[in-house]
């Protein structure tokens, strides 16, 4: 069983920050419990060569399930996802702003959206998905879909420019930024540079920022669960605990406790796996 994250190949690592591949197999008679997916800062192609999945959104119950290319963008609300029995997804997580660059759709349209991706990206990914299926391991699934993405790259609707810049800065360093000074850097007045950002990544800088930092808490409480909530919010930048525990409830509808505990309960969790603070990526085989 799987669930690691890969490094991408110079050649599009400009646009794609990692690969994650979940690969899990339960007996056809186990009940497969929920994975309670929380919101986190990324925008995402994924395929699903075996079993595809169900996905439940907590806030309105509508289901959205049988697609084997998923293009989904920034969520900003848990999603419940019931998997089947011979399980692996193969994600390519991007970069902000990469999907708009290759598309030339704002990624406002797709927030909070779980789509097929041949809306998108046309027919070519049953090809892909068909590949992955006979593919004879998890490096040879790897070139299957860098090979799509570098023909996707070649035609890229949008140059980059340095809002585009500016956002992947924002992601790879968390806190360490104004927001003021990433506009200004990016010759953009605040409103045209939120305008911009929104296009690129689906919600305003502030909204991005909260979501990023979430994500940091929930990975570093998955990697270190003996650690206490106080030391987590401090850690992650919060003021104090309650300010964690309402970021927690705005974002999954649980406070951190409830929240951990239904997580501990995930798929992987019956593989002793888990989605850890920042995991460790395995580099490209020469």
């Amino acid at each position: 069983m799987l669930l690691k994250d890969f490094t991408p190949s110079l050649a599009v690592n400009d646009f794609v920050q990692l690969y994650r591949i979940v690969h899990l197999v339960f007996d056809k008679n186990d009940n497969v419990p929920f994975k309670a997916y929380p919101p986190r800062p990324e925008q995402c192609l994924a395929f699903y060569p075996f079993d595809t999945e169900k996905v439940k959104y907590a806030t309105n119950g509508r289901l959205v399930q049988g697609l084997s290319s998923v293009l989904y963008g920034q969520f900003t609300e848990v999603t419940q996802r019931f998997i089947g029995h011979q399980f692996l997804v193969f994600q390519v997580i991007f970069y902000p702003g990469a999907l708009f660059r290759l598309t030339g759709i704002s990624s406002a349209e797709i927030t909070n959206e779980y789509m097929d991706a041949e809306l998108v990206f046309s027919t070519r990914l049953r090809e892909v998905n068909e590949k992955l299926f006979h593919a004879p391991s998890y490096h040879a699934m790897i070139g299957i879909v860098e090979d799509f993405l570098s023909d996707l790259i070649q035609k890229q609707k949008k140059e980059k420019r340095p809002i585009d810049v500016a956002c992947k800065y924002m992601f790879q360093n968390e806190g360490k930024h104004s927001v003021e000074q990433l506009a200004k850097d990016a010759c953009l007045s605040m409103r045209q540079f939120e305008r911009n950002f929104k296009d690129r990544v689906g919600v305003n800088p502030k909204l991005y920022e909260r979501i990023a930092r979430f994500d940091r808490a929930f990975r570093l409480k998955n990697s270190l669960p003996s650690l206490d909530w106080l030391r987590i919010a401090v850690e992650c930048g919060y003021h104090d605990y309650q300010h964690l525990a309402k970021e927690y409830k705005d974002f999954t509808g649980l406070s951190p406790i409830a929240f951990h505990q239904l997580e501990d309960k995930a798929p992987e969790r019956t593989f002793g796996l888990s989605e850890k603070y920042y995991p460790k990526k395995e580099e490209m085989p020469s």
